[in-house]
C-alpha cells in the first residue's frame, strides 16, 4: 500500500487523475491525499482526503504536514509550486522522520533552481549553452543588444516577466520588479523537458514538448517533439543536479540552438501529455516506490508529434461542501 501526498494542488486534477490510473494499472492499494490554502482548489475534489492548511512560508506548515503525513500514513511527498520545493528540502530530516519519502531535490539544489542567476552560473559550469544574463549593479543599459527579458530571480509561473526595448523601459522595470535578472532575448520556440527520475536518482526518462499557447503560466496547447542534444543535455542537468523525482528542464530556441533557461523541481503543468506520450511518471514512481516490476523503455522512447489542446471543467460545491473542506485543517 502506499499513500501519495501533494502539496499545493491548484488546478492539478489531470495530474491526480494520472495517479489514480497507475494505481488501477498496478493493482495497487493507496490513498492520495491533497493540500492546498484554498478549499476552493479544484484538485482538492480529485483526492481521497483533501487538506487545508497555511501557507507553505508560516511558521506552523511544517509542523501541519508532519502531522497529516502521520495521520495518512504517507509514504510519497510531491510538490506542485515552485515556492514549496525549498521548504520541504530544508526540512526533509524532519518530515522523512514521519515514513514519508519527499520526491524533492537537496537543499543544495533547490538554492540552484529557484534563483535563476545561480541557474544561469549551473548550467554555464556544465557547458550547456544559456542566455546571456546580467544583474542590475552591474549592466550598462546603453551597451546591451535590445530587446532583453527581465524577470525576478526567484519568480516562477512567468509572474513579472517582461521583454524591454530599450534602456528607458529597462531602467523602469528594474525599479519595479524585485530582485530582478536580465537575459538576453531569445525568439523561440520554448520547449519544456520533462525529467523523471526515481528516489534514487536515477534519470527514468525525458519528454520535450514545445508550448504552444500559454495561459496563466501553464501550457495550453503544446506538441512532443524530439532532439536528441536536448534529452542529452536534461540526463546531464538531471544527474549533475542529482535530482529526486521529477523535474522540468526549460530551453529556448535561438539561430537554431537551445539555450537552457529554467529547472523547476516539480511535475510542469503540461506533464499530462507527457504521460500520454508513454513517459508514464506516475505509473513507474508508484511502481518503484512498492517494488513492482515494471519495464521502462529507453531514453527518447516516446510518441512525437502528439499534441495537447486543453479545456476547462467545473466542479460544482454546495456551502455545506466547502465548509466540509475547511474542517479538515489540522
Amino acid at each position: 500500500m502506499i499513500n501519495v501526498l501533494f502539496t499545493s494542488v491548484g488546478r492539478r486534477v489531470e495530474l491526480i487523475r494520472a495517479f489514480r490510473r497507475a494505481y488501477k494499472v498496478l493493482d495497487l492499494k493507496g490513498r492520495i491525499v491533497a493540500l492546498d490554502v484554498d478549499p476552493l482548489a479544484p484538485a482538492l475534489q480529485e483526492a481521497d482526503h483533501a487538506y487545508v492548511v497555511p501557507r507553505v512560508d508560516a511558521l506552523d506548515y511544517i509542523t501541519c504536514l508532519t502531522r497529516i503525513c502521520c495521520a495518512e500514513q504517507v509514504d510519497l511527498i510531491f510538490p506542485l509550486i515552485d515556492p514549496d520545493v525549498p521548504i520541504l528540502s530544508r526540512h526533509r530530516e524532519e518530515i522523512e522522520a514521519t515514513g514519508a519519502r519527499l520526491a524533492v531535490v537537496s537543499s543544495v539544489a533547490a538554492d540552484i533552481i529557484t534563483d535563476k542567476w545561480l541557474t544561469a552560473q549551473f548550467f554555464s559550469e556544465l557547458g550547456i549553452r544559456t542566455p546571456q544574463c546580467w544583474l542590475p549593479e552591474s549592466l550598462e543599459a546603453d551597451n546591451i543588444e535590445y530587446p532583453v527579458f527581465i524577470k525576478p530571480r526567484r519568480g516562477s509561473a512567468g509572474k513579472h516577466a517582461v521583454k524591454i526595448t530599450g534602456p528607458r523601459d529597462l531602467s523602469f522595470f528594474c525599479g519595479c520588479i524585485d530582485a530582478p535578472i536580465i537575459q538576453e532575448f531569445l525568439p523561440g520556440p520554448e520547449i519544456t523537458n520533462d525529467v523523471v527520475c526515481d528516489l534514487e536518482g536515477e534519470v527514468l526518462g525525458v519528454v520535450s514538448r514545445q508550448r504552444i499557447e500559454v495561459r496563466w503560466g501553464e501550457v495550453a496547447k503544446g506538441v512532443t517533439v524530439l532532439y536528441p542534444g536536448i534529452i542529452e543535455a536534461c540526463v546531464r542537468i538531471a544527474r549533475e543536479l542529482r535530482a529526486i523525482g521529477p523535474i522540468t528542464v526549460q530551453c529556448i530556441f535561438k539561430h537554431g540552438v537551445p539555450h537552457f533557461t529554467e529547472i523547476n523541481g516539480r511535475f510542469g503543468g503540461g506533464v499530462p501529455l507527457a504521460i500520454a506520450a508513454g513517459v508514464d511518471a506516475p505509473l513507474w514512481l508508484l511502481s518503484r516506490a512498492a517494488g513492482l516490476p515494471i519495464e521502462i523503455p529507453p531514453l527518447g522512447t516516446y510518441k512525437v508529434g502528439l499534441y495537447l489542446t486543453r479545456f476547462d471543467e467545473s466542479f460544482f460545491l454546495s456551502e455545506a461542501d466547502v465548509e466540509q473542506i475547511r474542517s479538515r485543517y489540522i
